[in-house]
């Protein structure tokens, strides 16, 4: 018996199988469902601790809605095994429909969400369980957008097309800054806490009709087609998944676990951080954060570029060396108070960050077969955001609170590094891997990891 979603049918005239058209579809969906993130990371931090936990003091409102965000990552996880399953059984296209409408439509709902001062306790708890359905859907959306780009692209070039699911993360943040800047100049702060903070997740909205539009016109993964028609879907992915590929699963779940710590302590906490440890403007630190994407933006495309020349594992390694070193400098810098030497910290973490989500959309593609790759890939990815991004902002605002110095947060930063750090060093190389030959390829057999690099020929282009 077939699940209950209807796979996507053929491709029809209307719909485009052209690799670049493919890649920009998944870039503006996946832009969106992180501006849906983001713009609810921006509003744990600057305003729901007082409108729906304001019996709290203002640690512990901080903290709650704080813990509120870490919601949507425990929902992550569970998207990414739900729509994972269906991802591998009926087709990645649909379910990439479903996870934006799910997404969009608990984005826009928040927006119209009632205080606690209307209607008390329901609140926080409708509050969170818009939360908890946003991270469902955006724990299906990643793996399956990184597909879709990397399954279409071209030999030679998976890495480069898979970074626009990448380059996704840095535009969704930049519309997210963006509609916060806007709302905090034509707003007042009393008018800003009051209505103005909604804005931003009712303009969800048409974002999602935007994205729905462009979605719809693309074609099916041809790999997954394949599968189809050889009839090789597998009924319970998930469970060959865990039987076949555990080791893969864990390394590279466990690869991610510092760089998401680091890129939520950068866009989340740090705004906390700032304004209320160090008194600094609120739009100083957003315009810092902002303009420092477009140096996320040019490592992610560079790194995702030399990922298809010079292996995933080599500049995967590089990107999460450098974020070790740099996290025992970053919260140094930013205690300086000093604007120049905050854009420098947050700058150089941002472009270190990139060095490892260019590559990683191929990488996580590469290191799982056909019949369980959407499962593999997403549930990686959202493991490793669970574990690191989740955490991040509330072990920071508690480490500070328990000892009143950033030394603590500086330690815990090295510590995630350092795991993903090992978990990299243990990576076989994937670049040269055939998608579609599934039976053959030894970096996808159980328990083998190997650390064997690809010749390179006079072109430098992995063979």
């Amino acid at each position: 018996m077939r699940d209950s979603i209807t796979p996507t049918p053929s491709t029809s005239p209307a719909q485009q199988s052209d690799p670049r058209r493919v890649a920009l579809a998944c870039m503006v969906g996946t832009m969106i469902e992180w501006y849906d993130f983001y713009i609810y990371g921006m509003a744990a931090a600057l305003v729901f601790g007082p409108q729906f936990f304001p019996s709290l003091s203002p640690f512990a409102g901080a903290l709650a809605s704080f813990a509120t965000f870490a919601v949507g990552f425990g929902a992550r996880p569970l998207g990414g095994v739900i729509l994972g399953h269906f991802g591998d059984r009926v087709g990645r296209k649909t379910v990439l429909v479903v996870s934006l409408l799910l997404m969009g439509l608990s984005t826009f709902a928040i927006g119209l969400l009632p205080t606690y001062a209307t209607i008390g306790i329901w609140a926080p708890i409708l509050l969170v369980v818009c939360r908890f359905l946003q991270g469902v859907g955006l724990g299906g959306e990643w793996g399956g957008a990184a597909l879709m780009a990397v399954e279409h692209a071209p030999k030679g070039k998976r890495g480069l097309y898979g970074s626009a699911i990448s380059l996704g993360i840095p535009a969704g943040l930049v519309l997210a800054n963006m509609a916060f800047l806007i709302m905090a100049r034509l707003a007042p702060d009393s008018a800003f806490a009051d209505w103005g903070w909604r804005v931003p997740f009712l303009f969800s909205i048409v974002l999602v009709l935007v994205g729905l539009w462009v979605r719809l016109n693309v074609a099916e993964s041809p790999y997954f087609k394949k599968a189809q028609e050889r009839e090789e879907e597998q009924r319970l992915p998930v469970l060959e998944l865990f039987t076949t590929y555990p080791r893969q699963l864990l390394l590279a779940a466990g690869s991610f676990i510092g760089n998401s710590a680091i890129g939520y302590i950068v866009i989340v906490y740090l705004l906390s951080y700032t304004t209320t440890v160090l008194n600094l403007p609120r739009q100083r630190i957003l315009w810092i954060v902002l303009l420092s994407m477009s140096v996320l933006a040019i490592t992610i495309t560079l790194s995702a570029r030399y990922s298809d020349r010079l292996g995933r594992r080599r500049v995967y390694l590089a990107g999460s060396i450098g974020l070790l070193i740099w996290s025992a400098a970053f919260f140094p810098l930013i205690d300086t108070g000093s604007t120049v030497l905050i854009a420098l910290a947050v700058t150089v973490m941002n472009a270190l960050s990139g060095m490892v989500l260019g590559p990683q959309p191929a990488l996580f593609a590469e290191m799982f077969s056909t019949r369980v790759r959407y499962s593999g890939a997403s549930l990686s990815y959202q493991l490793g955001a669970l574990l690191g991004g989740a955490v991040a902002p509330l072990a920071a605002t508690s480490l500070y609170e328990w000892t009143g110095s950033s030394w603590p947060i500086t330690v815990y930063l090295l510590a995630v590094s350092l795991i993903s750090l090992v978990c990299v060093w243990a990576f076989s190389e994937t670049s040269t891997r055939d998608l579609g030959d599934d039976d053959q390829d030894p970096a996808v057999k159980p328990g083998l990891v190997t650390i064997e690099l690809p010749e390179a020929g006079r072109d430098g282009v992995a063979r």
